[in-house]
């Protein structure tokens, strides 16, 4: 009795590089049409004609993907944030994370903050404003606080005065207080710190401040 047996050849899956060259030879080697490359390797005479223009594939774009949280409508609210930023102050002007904070507190939103950070990243770039830095550090609890003095445009209801606000920030929780005056006087440079302990229950063991040399020449 006879057995017949029917064997199946298993064609390797050729890369498209590959398929560009297999195309080019039948083209110009054995003097094949398009209509029966395309037929013969299986492929559409769109690629034949594209193989035929060039040896290599075109490369692939990557897919340009709209973040579904991030809408169009808070990308808006973002850029009108970020251009008010060139007028107001330099410590005033939003970083990543306050615009985050913002979108939290008065958009509801539920995205990623490194979503937001990414975008107020790549838009301060466009606008032309400096970016900024980050230095990964480490800090127990009540061990160090940075202090600095920034200017602020607050409106008030006679009109628009620029105030000098003192900040305290702990550096183990990032927890910030902010305390205005009217001027850097001597009185508000030693009143802010003790309504900044106040309101840590407690002393920092190191206090860092930004600029010292410039409140002791114009303070003490």
């Amino acid at each position: 009795m006879a057995i017949h047996v029917t064997v199946t050849a298993r064609v390797s899956k050729v890369t498209k590089v590959e398929l560009f060259e297999l195309i080019r030879r039948d083209y110009y080697l054995e003097g094949q049409g398009i209509r029966h490359i395309a037929r013969q390797r299986q492929g559409h005479r769109r690629t034949v004609r594209q193989a035929l223009a060039a040896a290599l594939p075109p490369q692939r774009k990557a897919p340009v993907r709209e973040p579904w949280v991030l809408t169009r409508a808070l990308r808006q609210i973002l850029d009108r944030w970020l251009a008010a930023d060139r007028e107001a102050p330099l410590k005033q002007r939003h970083t990543g994370t306050r615009v985050y904070q913002r979108l939290v507190q008065e958009h509801q939103y539920t995205g990623a903050a490194v979503t937001v950070r990414l975008y107020v990243s790549q838009q301060r770039r466009r606008l032309g404003l400096p970016a900024e830095a980050f230095v990964p550090q480490c800090y127990g609890p009540g061990e160090e606080a940075q202090v600095d003095w920034y200017e602020a445009a607050v409106d008030f209801p006679a009109g628009r005065r620029t105030v000098q606000v003192f900040v305290m920030r702990a550096c183990c929780s990032g927890r910030e207080f902010h305390w205005a005056c009217w001027r850097q006087t001597q009185q508000a440079f030693l009143e802010a710190p003790v309504a900044a302990f106040a309101y840590f229950g407690g002393v920092f063991a190191r206090l860092r401040y930004d600029n010292l040399g410039l409140a002791v020449k114009r303070v003490l």
